[in-house]
């Protein structure tokens, strides 16, 4: 299921209990069990591989374009689409499906998935789904979540004999480790949700936000190849490893536009003194500014 439209269906499904959705208005939690089981000798193989809404989040984005040996920026090109997501309106890559086949995945034929061990979350989290009651106020890492069952109608899964709990499906699955990994850009959109819709990112913010989400190539010019390091403090063991490394690298940009864009701490990348210290004069200036201007209307005159 994509990030899209999560939202609004667990709250036409759970909330509203809407007749005729597939997702089973009823909370699972992580000890629930169900059966399903999904293999090419069952009828409804791959059909569920069609015509989806898949949001890539940034591991999947990583775990994928060094599956198929390409870069991020040809990855992006060849695979997906840029879209602001849901009352977030922040940027993200949509995987591209083959509209002239049917809506197919791009990476399924008759056989089966065709990069199955580094197939996005979406996909593995299938026939869970996933919701959380964060407060948008709340970033402690705490949190409530629970899952549900997507039940449609063409999926012969269930009617298999293999039982899970939600936990063992998702260990299986490896979308823990998923999770696990992306959780801090979880906690950004959850970030950019509690500013409230009518608040904008700016373009700038969005264009930062988007590379750093999904181009670890880009961002690791930016990082080494820019005036960045002359900008941030950052441990020179961090330096040399997410030199090397996609996933440090990724981990790093989440810490990174927390504080570029949402204005949070870090102890992972801390602004220069000398660069916080003439910001804060910047700022100090402009309100003066804004306050004599303020002032001068006040007395009728421009």
């Amino acid at each position: 299921m994509g990030l899209k439209h999560i939202e609004e269906r667990i709250d036409k499904a759970l909330k509203k209990g809407k007749a005729g959705s597939p997702i089973q208005p009823v909370r699972l939690e992580r000890d629930s069990t169900f059966n399903f089981r999904c293999y090419p000798g069952v009828s409804c193989f791959t059909k569920c591989c069609r015509n989806m809404n898949i949001i890539l989040t940034p591991y999947d984005i990583v775990r994928m374009k060094h599956r198929l040996g390409l870069t991020s920026d040809l990855f992006l090109r060849l695979y997906t689409e840029p879209e602001l997501l849901g009352i977030t309106r922040v940027p993200v890559a949509r995987l591209k499906m083959l509209e002239d086949e049917g809506g197919r995945c791009p990476f399924v034929t008759k056989d089966g998935c065709q990069i199955y061990t580094d197939r996005p979350v979406c996909c593995r989290y299938y026939p869970i789904g996933l919701a959380s009651l964060r407060q948008a106020e709340k970033y402690s890492g705490e949190e409530e979540e629970f899952f549900f069952l997507v039940k449609e109608d063409h999926c012969k899964g269930f009617e298999e004999d293999t039982e899970w709990t939600v936990d063992s499906w998702r260990q299986d699955q490896e979308s823990d480790l998923y999770d696990r990994m992306n959780r801090d850009w979880m906690e950004l959109l959850l970030r950019k949700k509690s500013f409230g819709e009518e608040t904008e990112m700016p373009e700038r913010a969005k264009e930062l936000f988007f590379m750093v989400s999904t181009n670890m190539e880009r961002f690791r010019s930016f990082v080494f190849e820019s005036r960045f390091l002359d900008t941030y403090i950052v441990d020179s063991k961090l330096l040399r490893k997410i030199l090397e490394d996609d996933v440090a690298l990724m981990q790093f940009g989440f810490e990174y536009l927390k504080v570029a864009i949402f204005g949070a701490d870090s102890d992972m990348v801390k602004l220069r003194e000398d660069i916080l210290d003439a910001t804060v004069r910047k700022i100090i200036k402009r309100r003066k500014k804004r306050r004599r201007r303020l002032q001068r209307l006040a007395k009728g005159r421009k």
